[in-house]
C-alpha cells in the first residue's frame, strides 16, 4: 500500500477532487490475517467497497496496482456498486486472467514498455475479452515498477478522471 505506484494513484485520486481508501490485504504489513491465494483478499475489497458504501459513498471506483489489479478482477463481478475500475500493470504474465469476462467497468489500463510481468502486448490481446472500449496507455521505457515514472501514472489517472 505504501510504494510509489499506489502512491501515485492515491495523489492522482486526491487532485482530482475523490475520496481515497487504501489497505494492505490480509496478512501484508500490520494486517491481520494471511495470504489467501486472491480468494480471502476479494473479501478484502469487498469489505473496503462495503464500508464506503456505508459511509455514503454515492458510487466507487477501483484502481489496483499488480497483484490489486489482479484481485479487484477476480472480485470485480460481485461488485454491483462499483462503477469503474483502473489496472495498473496488471500481472497477465505472472497470474492467470482467464476468469475475466467482458465488463464496461474497466475503463482504464496502464502497463510499462519494458514490464516483464504486465507486457503490453499480452495485455493488448486481452483487452477485447476485458473491454475494448477502455482506454490502454503504455508508458515508454518503465518497467514494473516504474522507477522515476509514476508522475506519468499521475498524469494519465488524472486526465481521466477529469474527462469521464
Amino acid at each position: 500500500m505504501q510504494n510509489n505506484v499506489v502512491e501515485s494513484l492515491v495523489k492522482a485520486c486526491k487532485k482530482a477532487g475523490y475520496a481515497t481508501l487504501r489497505f494492505n490485504f490480509r496478512g501484508v504489513g500490520r494486517s491481520e490475517g494471511q495470504y489467501d491465494e486472491g480468494v480471502g483478499e476479494q473479501a478484502d475489497v469487498r469489505g473496503a467497497v462495503a464500508y464506503l458504501k456505508d459511509l455514503g459513498m454515492a458510487s466507487v471506483d477501483l484502481a489496483g496496482y499488480s497483484f490489486g489489479a489482479w484481485v479487484n478482477a477476480r472480485a470485480i463481478g460481485d461488485l454491483n456498486d462499483v462503477v469503474r475500475m483502473i489496472m495498473v500493470s496488471p500481472p497477465v504474465n505472472f497470474m492467470d486472467f482467464s476468469f475475466l469476462q467482458y465488463t464496461p467497468k474497466i475503463q482504464l489500463i496502464i502497463a510499462g514498455s519494458r514490464d516483464d510481468i504486465a507486457p503490453p502486448d499480452m495485455i493488448q490481446k486481452m483487452l477485447p475479452g476485458w473491454n475494448k472500449d477502455s482506454a490502454f496507455h503504455i508508458i515508454q521505457g518503465a518497467d514494473h515498477f516504474y522507477g522515476d515514472e509514476t508522475g506519468k501514472i499521475e498524469a494519465i489517472v488524472g486526465d481521466f478522471l477529469k474527462t469521464s
